[in-house]
């Protein structure tokens, strides 16, 4: 389903001569290519799913974050201008993401119901975080959270 709304997506923007949209959306199928490959080589013949594409747009988002902080600091805001666009693009096939309020009650719902005590707990959590939330939680500051809960 997102698969294919990235397809569709891509011809729309190629009618409408959207060149950003253009080139964000092939270096996301290109991602998404490279992943399908890898899982082949792992016996899955159908290529990465749902959560997986959800993680990768994540993961895509947040190195375009990390490139706008350099950018910015290294005076080429015209670059990070066009990295803060390209996130605009990504986040249309991304869930709404869950605001710190909701992260944190997800976060606490999680370890009383696994009955998490300690940090030894912290792979579980954030596996049972990950399956629940994937594309709606930023899971770099979620483990963060998780870490100090269980402190």
């Amino acid at each position: 389903m997102l698969r294919a709304r990235l397809n569709d997506d891509l011809k729309i923007a190629l009618e409408a001569k959207d060149q950003l949209a253009v080139a964000t959306l092939r270096l996301i199928l290109a991602a998404l290519k490279d992943r399908d490959i890898a899982a082949r080589g792992k016996g899955n013949c159908d290529g990465v799913g749902e959560d997986e594409i959800l993680e990768l747009l994540q993961k895509m988002v947040r190195q375009r974050r990390e490139s706008i902080e350099a950018y910015s600091n290294g005076g080429r805001q015209d670059l990070a201008d066009r990295e803060a666009a390209e996130i605009e693009v990504i986040k249309r096939f991304l869930p709404k993401e869950l605001d710190e309020t909701e992260v944190r009650s997800a976060i606490d719902q999680t370890i009383s119901e696994l009955e998490a005590s300690s940090i030894k707990d912290m792979g579980k959590v954030i596996g049972t975080l990950k399956e629940r939330y994937a594309g709606r939680m930023d899971f770099g500051k979620a483990s963060q959270l998780v870490k100090e809960r269980l402190a």
